[in-house]
């Protein structure tokens, strides 16, 4: 028996049994003793070189790009990818083994492994090549929820005798019906970038990707009309173009954003699976200059040389585009290394935040410094109202983004207001965002500006019309849009209240020396037929003169024309009817002389009906009356 500690000899039969023989006179060494494990090592060896050597680029082509794809026949492929998976655990033996002959066998097997990366490297690079089509991002967005779930829709292609493979070996998708050539496509690339990955050749495999999926990013891009222009290249642009490329670019942005960008990250994040830190790499080396352009390109319009009240819709159009695509902005660009996107669409949409509110100012100006001196022909609305309050109308279209940029600035209200108008009921007392607190400032500016303007009319009663049609169409177009929501009812209700005061000013001055020329109704007291007919002629030579000038007045609006109209006469008709009634007999027509009664009460609210629709041809009212024979009809006429 052998001692403790002593390993056992095994001899063969023949030679324990001669007695000649002896350790000691056996000159040779014995054979190395091969293990269990390096003879498994060595056979997968040679698998995996009859298969991989079976495939090798040399003895095919030196023009891979017509190479026959390994990934045509799928077993052969599934075969191929689980060879090199061996050969690498063959590798790692070989390495730990440390023997003169697993050395021999190392050697062997990184020349294999050579071998068979060429092969991969290749054929991932034809498949990206002769799937451009297949692999356009917009199919690939659009597969966003399959290609999320990652390689779970890469089913493995083993029958019952594969079940040994355990799962997360590599392996190439089963092609079956319904399959599109996308998803073929991204799981065979999947599968190479894994295995390659894996095996230390991630670089070789990266190059071919970012080469091949950066020129279709180009080109896609380049069909949408997106420029790289210098702020200077802009500048020396007239607007109109400048005009044609934002619209080209608002178009631009939203495929690139929810399409392109989307399905290059997509493609990225599942061909590169195996390592998320590649798949960021890839990404922002075929991303990051293409977005940054294009989100250059909106602060470069921020700081155009004359950005005009008139541009501003087309700044706002741009912040609106950033701000509704800044979700899939900030996901799509969200790795540290494409921080510069997330960085250039901010300080695009701080510029133009910038370039909104300096415009807005600058309307405000504007506003203030109009000087046009002629006045509008019968009081009716002026050109710069009509213009203000469209202009903030269309404001109202982009409320949230104007929230967005007013949020943080404070109004200046540093204006040459008159005190008038801070001593009524503000704007402000119903106005909480920052957005209606500046629309309601614009329109204030505007109605300050109407005051003064009311200077270019001689008469008193006109003027008091153009403030009463100019302010009704502003409440009209408060009332008709979106800016009854920023304003409120208090500020309605307050502005309807002053359009009421103008035209009560406006009847009291019209109207009052036709109204003072009727005496006061007093039953108990009798007129002499003299001073009664002082009362007829002073009536209608003040009704003559206000209808003739008021003519060629206008009010635009129909529902404050009536309202005024039905005003007068209900003040003028039923005073002059109860004066007429009471004298009018006592004067009768003469032949040849000018009769004292020109008007039936009928015949006021007819011409009444004639006001501002601006005519102005109306001039011989008293010559028309006296030729009418209704001024003559009997007492029981009707007074309407």
């Amino acid at each position: 028996m052998p001692s403790k500690g002593m390993s056992t000899v095994f001899m063969s039969p023949s030679r324990a049994s001669s007695p000649s023989s002896s350790p000691l006179r056996n000159s040779s060494p014995p054979a190395p003793r091969q293990t269990f494990s390096s003879s498994m090592m060595a056979e997968n060896l040679d698998i995996a070189e009859s298969i991989i050597t079976k495939w090798s680029v040399e003895e095919r082509s030196s023009n891979f790009c017509k190479l026959s794809s390994l990934f045509t026949d799928r077993r052969e492929a599934k075969d191929y990818l689980r060879s090199v998976k061996d050969l690498q655990a063959a590798m790692h033996f070989f390495v730990s083994d440390g023997s003169s002959s697993s050395s021999q066998q190392l050697v062997r097997a990184q020349n294999l492994m050579q071998n068979a990366m060429k092969r991969l490297e290749r054929e991932f690079y034809q498949i990206l090549l002769s799937n451009r089509s297949n692999l356009d991002p917009e199919s690939v967005s659009s597969r966003s929820s399959r290609a999320s779930a990652g390689i779970s829709d890469f089913e493995d292609d083993c029958s019952e005798e594969d079940d040994i493979y355990v799962a997360g070996d590599d392996s190439v998708h089963k092609v079956v019906a319904g399959d599109s050539a996308l998803e073929v496509a991204m799981a065979d690339l999947k599968a190479i970038a894994d295995s390659m990955i894996s095996s230390g050749y991630s670089k070789e495999c990266v190059k071919f990707y970012k080469l091949v999926r950066k020129s279709v990013l180009d080109e896609s891009l380049y069909h949408l009309g997106v420029e790289k222009l210098s702020l200077s290249q802009i500048q020396k642009l007239d607007w109109d173009v400048v005009d044609v490329k934002i619209k080209s670019w608002l178009n631009a942005v939203k495929v690139a954003m929810k399409t392109l960008f989307l399905g290059e990250r997509i493609l990225c994040d599942v061909v590169f699976s195996a390592s998320p830190k590649i798949s960021e790499s890839c990404f922002a080396e075929i991303a990051r200059e293409n977005a940054v352009t294009l989100f250059g390109f909106p602060e470069h319009v921020a700081k155009y040389k004359k950005l005009t009240p008139e541009k501003l819709f087309r700044v706002l159009d741009l912040y609106d585009s950033i701000s509704e695509l800044w979700p899939e902005t900030e996901s799509i660009f969200s790795f540290d290394s494409v921080s510069a996107v997330r960085s250039q669409a901010v300080n695009s949409l701080v510029r133009l935040g910038e370039s909104v509110r300096a415009i807005l100012s600058e309307f405000e100006a504007a506003i203030q410094k109009d000087a046009s001196k002629t006045p509008v022909q019968g009081g009716g609305v002026h050109p710069l109202t009509r213009y203000v309050m469209n202009y903030v109308v269309f404001l109202c279209d982009y409320s949230g983004s104007l929230s967005d940029v007013l949020a943080d600035s404070a109004l200046n209200t540093q204006s040459p207001l008159p005190e008038s108008y801070f001593s009524s009921p503000t704007p402000y007392d119903c106005c909480t965002s920052a957005l209606s607190v500046r629309l309601a400032w614009l329109i204030l500016v505007l109605l300050c500006k109407l005051d003064g303007k009311v200077e270019q009319y001689k008469d008193v009663a006109l003027s008091y019309l153009f403030l009463a049609n100019n302010l009704n169409y502003i409440v009209s177009k408060v009332c008709s849009s979106s800016l009854k929501l920023l304003l409120g009812d208090e500020w309605i209700e307050s502005h309807e209240a002053k359009v009421k005061q103008y035209a009560a000013n406006y009847e009291r001055m019209g109207w009052s020396k036709v109204m003072s020329s009727l005496p006061e109704a007093d039953p108990a007291a009798e007129i002499p037929p003299q001073e009664a007919r002082e009362c007829f002629r002073s009536f209608n030579s003040g009704f003559e003169e206000a209808y003739r000038k008021q003519t060629s007045w206008v009010v635009p609006d129909p529902k404050l024309r009536d309202e005024i109209k039905i005003s007068l006469a209900k003040k003028l008709v039923p005073a002059y009817t109860s004066f007429y009634e009471e004298y009018r007999w006592l004067f009768g027509r003469e032949a040849g002389v000018e009769p004292v009664v020109r008007y039936a009460p009928d015949d006021l609210g007819n011409y009444l009906s004639d006001l501002f629709y601006g005519t102005g041809d109306a001039g011989s009212v008293s010559s028309s009356v006296r030729s009418s024979p209704s001024s003559w009809h009997s007492r029981d006429r009707k007074v309407r």
